[in-house]
């Protein structure tokens, strides 16, 4: 049995950090109804090229990106601008454990489907609203998309290369991390909830921001900046508290040195054959290597240019010293550590091609997790599910 067998989820939500919490919902084994609008489906359904090809080389209409955060789930199509959409929403909510849904702040009061009507019908419902700027405060009307909130967030502040070095100036992260953050910060408040519901029977509304999360998010350099006042730079792929702690440059290609502790940095200077500059009165502590980085990483560039990527790696890994290659993409899934972790999945779709998939990384040793349920084709499911609502009649009867 899945660690969420029983749970329904009625996902409302599109794009990707509702999609990617309802995702891991689904992976947990909750029922996700992804509802979407007949004829067109969730935006990221056209998000490509790169799209999806069978065996025999022919394009499936499924893009990579839809596949990424939607696996495990039932695609129902409900018009929720008619009157029969709006109670077939009102039939499975009275149903559902959970609601995840990042409409417009009041976009889904004129329906009538907003979490005052809704859990008037089920009152233990989980509603979870997820939007750029929360359902308060001046921004509150505004859109938000990852990018833009990186930015606004201060994400992109502290990430790229200073502006006095070739090529300096912010950067957003490769990945949509203000979305995926926010998603996964949803997974975790719906568990909670579910937790307070089996202790009270109450459901709650949990409003949930990407600007909220990007700001929370922020850690060490929030805290840095909160205990002196002083606002972080960036600084490239180096470490605001941590050094050696960044990529370094070998004779063939890089890797990420990350020394986390004077032990470890003794070690690493043996390794590199330069001892002398762990006894070095400006870097024998952490604190004075962060003092004095400027002075130490030109004298540990300088050894490393000496060998190679392969050499450097398994010798300063043998020594306990933290590095690893920066692999591209094709590296990452012919990695045997990935291998064996199981971290690419595949699934087959109902009409015979493979979907590959990247898995849920939590491993439970009583609840395995399955991903056998590809992501779905638009309203693949819609008759499955509504057919047993008793106001609905499949089209063909």
């Amino acid at each position: 049995m899945s660690p969420l067998a029983g749970i329904k989820v009625l996902d409302l939500s599109r794009i990707l950090a509702g999609p990617w919490a309802t995702q891991v919902l689904a992976d947990y084994g909750a029922e996700v109804w992804k509802i979407e609008k007949p004829g067109e489906g969730d935006d990221t359904r056209r998000w490509g090229p790169p799209f999806l090809h069978n065996e025999a080389g022919q394009n499936t209409g499924q893009s990579a990106y839809f596949l990424c955060a939607n696996r495990g789930k039932r695609s129902v199509c409900i018009d929720i601008t008619t009157e029969q959409g709006q109670q077939q929403i009102r039939q499975l909510a009275a149903r559902a454990d959970v609601l995840v849904e990042n409409y417009k702040v009041g976009g889904l009061a004129k329906y009538g489907l907003d979490y005052s009507s809704l859990s008037a019908l089920n009152p233990r419902l989980i509603y979870c609203s997820i939007t750029g700027f929360g359902q308060t405060g001046p921004y509150a009307n505004q859109a938000g998309y990852d990018a833009m909130i990186q930015a606004m967030g201060g994400l992109m502040s502290l990430t790229g290369e200073p502006d006095d070095a070739s090529g300096g100036g912010p950067q957003k992260v490769g990945v949509a991390a203000a979305d995926l953050m926010t998603g996964m910060y949803a997974v975790s408040a719906i568990l909670a909830a579910l937790h307070h519901v089996h202790q009270t029977g109450q459901g709650q509304h949990i409003d949930l921001a990407l600007l909220d999360t990007q700001v929370a998010w922020l850690a060490n350099q929030a805290s840095n900046f909160l205990v002196t006042g002083e606002v972080p730079q960036r600084l490239g792929t180096a470490h605001p508290n941590i050094v050696p702690y960044q990529a370094m440059q070998c004779r063939d290609g890089f890797i990420m040195l990350a020394v986390g502790n004077d032990r470890q940095f003794r070690s690493c200077c043996q390794v590199l054959g330069c001892p002398e500059l762990a006894e070095d009165s400006r870097f024998i502590s952490n604190s004075l290597r962060v003092q004095h980085r400027d002075a130490l990483i030109p004298l540990l560039a300088g050894c490393l240019l000496q060998q190679d990527v392969t050499y450097w790696v398994t010798a300063l890994s043998s020594q306990h010293v933290p590095c690893g290659p920066i692999n591209r993409l094709d590296q990452v899934f012919a990695d045997p550590q990935v291998q064996s972790r199981g971290l690419q999945v595949q699934a087959r779709h109902p009409r015979g091609y493979t979907v590959p998939m990247v898995a849920n990384p939590v491993k439970f040793s009583a609840t395995p997790l399955s991903f056998d349920q590809a992501p779905p084709e638009l309203g693949e499911h819609t008759e499955q599910v509504l057919f047993t609502l008793s106001n609905y009649q499949p089209e063909n009867e």
